[in-house]
């Protein structure tokens, strides 16, 4: 079966600390990885937990709050470093690129690649991205400054191969082929196989949200419906209520609620604030109090769908 999988780099919010790192996410699709946020300190996190950089061709960034994004000039930059050649896609709020042209500018470099500038305000209905594997959009979310969240979605997948007709007819390597891709098959004997009745259903496709900082928004379960693992923030504690209010972001029962209406197969927490890193549990119990199939985000851990 081909991986999709999330591997967490960064699961703290604002100051980095001895145990948390900022925002970010590395996705892995059939060996095709997508950096979702890059804060500071996630090349050495990469480094630490041994996620390679090949394969890494797109970069989405889902707001410019300093802990989502101060880590990308360095990656940038190492890329350039290792004389890198084909292009980078990177995918984020407008005024990102101003920021970047400066980085470049000052420090008299040009970049051995190029990189690709693609504004998440110039995406509305379209996908960002859209291959014959899987398509990813964007979608709004609310927060103190423009705020994006990313679906991945894996295509629609081929029939399976019946394993009976298989060990009856063993088709060549040519003829599976082409039975996946629909055709029907002709039988030693003259006789028309139908190809319905020589495969099976294609297993159910597989998806993946990203909800970066944001208050509550009935709207996101909307945009996340039905999808495998919801990745939301939960900076703060149901204690906390008012001040998540106050700063834009979202407690765990929020995430919760989200999820719930989204109808996700799991939640995945993060983002949190410094004050529970010694005792996220807080946060998991309130959250599975809503949705029971709640989990941690937790650095280095790499988790399946």
């Amino acid at each position: 079966m081909i991986e999709f999988s999330v591997t967490v780099l960064g699961s703290g919010s604002a100051i980095p600390t001895s145990k948390q790192n900022p925002s970010s996410q590395l996705v892995t699709y059939n060996n095709n990885r997508y950096l979702i946020d890059c804060g500071e300190g996630t090349q050495m996190q990469m480094i630490k937990h041994k996620v390679r950089h090949s394969h890494l061709d797109n970069v989405f960034i889902s707001h410019l709050h300093g802990d989502h994004f101060y880590g990308l000039i360095g990656l940038l930059n190492s890329f350039h470093l290792m004389r890198r050649e084909k292009p980078l896609h990177l995918f984020a709020p407008k005024d990102l690129e101003k920021v970047i042209e400066v980085h470049l500018e000052v420090s008299n470099t040009t970049l051995y690649y190029p990189l690709i500038f693609h504004p998440l305000e110039d995406y509305d209905d379209q996908p960002l991205l859209d291959n014959d594997q899987i398509k990813i959009s964007c979608f709004p979310l609310k927060h103190s400054i423009p705020v994006w969240g990313f679906l991945f979605k894996e295509n629609e997948l081929k029939r399976r191969l019946d394993k009976t007709f298989v060990e009856k007819y063993s088709p060549d390597f040519q003829q599976m082929a082409d039975i996946k891709n629909g055709a029907d098959f002709l039988s030693p004997d003259g006789e028309l196989l139908s190809n319905e009745s020589i495969t099976l259903p294609p297993k159910p496709a597989r998806s993946f949200a990203y909800c970066s900082d944001t208050a509550y928004l009935q709207s996101t379960g909307t945009y996340a419906k039905g999808v495998d693992l919801l990745y939301h923030e939960s900076t703060f504690d149901n204690g906390m209520e008012a001040l998540a209010k106050k700063t834009l972001h979202s407690t765990a029962v929020d995430a919760a609620r989200v999820a719930k209406e989204a109808g996700a197969g799991k939640l995945m927490l993060g983002h949190y604030s410094a004050r529970f890193q010694e005792d996220l549990n807080r946060l998991l119990n309130e959250a599975k109090e809503v949705f029971p199939n709640s989990i941690l985000s937790r650095e280095g851990e790499t988790y399946f769908l």
